[in-house]
């Protein structure tokens, strides 16, 4: 249920099959929703700096700060919610097969 969440400045919205996302990306800012063990509890994740959001169907997210060269994964950790050990220097994009897992591409150093 949503109705208590202010959607003003919201930029984005992403989901999974059992949670959502609000970015608020000028503000460095997002609100998650749904089932906290699928990515519906983010209030420890700082967006400041944020670039994009990617989510997978099954329970997890990903908030990329490409220009810092950082992210945070949030959610099931079985389907790609723990990413602490990736570098994510030099990513410019990430892709999910839909379900439960992600992958990233540095593009520019053809990785």
């Amino acid at each position: 249920n949503c109705s208590s969440i202010d959607f003003t400045g919201v930029t984005d919205i992403f989901s999974t099959q059992y949670s959502w996302v609000a970015l608020k990306k000028d503000l460095g800012q997002a609100v998650c929703w749904g089932d906290a063990d699928y990515g519906g509890n983010c209030s420890s994740i700082d967006f400041t700096g944020v670039t994009d959001i990617f989510s997978n169907g099954d329970g997890a997210f990903v908030a990329l700060k490409k220009d810092l060269g950082q992210a945070v994964c949030w959610g099931d950790a079985d389907y790609g919610g723990n990413c602490s050990s990736i570098d994510f220097t030099g990513v410019t994009d990430i892709f999910s097969n839909g379900w439960d897992s992600f992958v990233a591409l540095k593009k520019d150093l053809g990785q």
